[in-house]
């Protein structure tokens, strides 16, 4: 039985739909975009990952993410005070776009599987961390944060198994280059909650538990029980995506992302605020799963919303 007295307060979600979500769902307007994140901060959500500065040749749902920033720091009455704006940028061009365009921070991905990181990003682990190198520069100049994101730490489309203790390595390298946060990916969603209890345990020995957040897509059914079972270990920040946005590529018949309103729900239910209006989540989710033409992939959105 899991001891309440060893749970966190509250959990800091890190909404990932406007991003993470939407860059695997067909292309929506960069109005509807804006509406969605607009509604987000509206229910209390304080973390919101906007868009991303890849190219546009790969990833097509992000090419207005430019458009999106302009508007945020132009529009009157979209951007809410005390939320952070983020972009996804991969490398020295993506943040020099993110600058331009007024992002509030940014985040870089490496993996922990040596063929994820081929496949994903054409470059070996070693290589991709050599490439991070100017991008943290140019950010610590800046003064910009920049948050990294971990692949693959439990299981890989292409390895299987992955050793926990590449994953700490891999998050500590990022750490000690100035991440100011560490997000552990489940990517393909297959991680179950023993598992994803050691691989934090492993990795919080490398990098102190409070600069960790879980990012677990929820493909096998897994997400929610495996943030409970990593719950009690320091961690209270956790990504999340509103609607369950988004698939994985990689993964055949992935669901993707953990809906936001199904973890909220979670949370609340176990006495951890997490700051959000779960009734106006769901609305934010449903408005943007009708401009998609999809159901809500939430069921706590579902259940709410009946």
């Amino acid at each position: 039985m899991m001891n309440a007295s060893s749970l966190p307060k509250k959990v800091s979600i890190f909404e990932v739909g406007a991003r993470d979500g939407l860059q695997n769902e067909k292309p929506v307007t960069t109005q509807d975009k804006l509406k969605l994140i607009e509604q987000l901060a509206d229910a209390g959500v304080k973390r919101i990952e906007a868009g991303s500065f890849v190219s546009p040749k790969w990833v097509p749902q992000m090419a207005d993410s430019k458009d999106v920033f302009n508007a945020l720091n132009n529009q009157s009455g979209i951007r809410k005070a005390g939320v952070v704006y983020s972009a996804l940028t991969p490398n020295l061009k993506g943040l020099e776009l993110a600058l331009d365009a007024g992002a509030d921070e940014v985040a870089i991905f490496g993996a922990a599987s040596e063929t994820f990181s081929q496949r994903n990003i054409n470059c070996s682990i070693e290589e991709s961390i050599v490439r991070f190198e100017p991008v943290m520069a140019l950010a610590k100049a800046r003064n910009i944060p920049v948050r990294g994101y971990v692949s693959c730490v439990l299981g890989c489309p292409y390895e299987g198994d992955i050793d926990i203790n590449e994953v700490a390595r891999v998050s500590e390298i990022l750490y000690k280059m100035g991440c100011y946060e560490i997000s552990l990916g489940d990517t393909i969603g297959v991680g179950t909650p023993i598992k994803a209890r050691k691989m934090v345990e492993a990795v919080a020995k490398l990098v102190p538990v409070e600069k960790l957040a879980l990012h677990f897509h929820d493909t096998y059914g897994q997400a929610l029980a495996n943030i409970e079972a990593c719950l009690s270990t320091g961690i209270s920040v956790v990504d999340s995506s509103v609607a369950g946005l988004g698939g994985c590529p990689y993964a055949k018949g992935a669901s993707g992302n953990l809906a936001t309103e199904d973890l909220v729900y979670m949370l609340h239910g176990m006495g951890i605020e997490t700051g959000i209006d779960l009734t106006k989540l769901a609305k934010a989710g449903n408005q943007i799963s009708l401009a998609l033409g999809r159901p809500n992939g939430s069921k706590v959105a579902q259940a709410i919303s009946a």
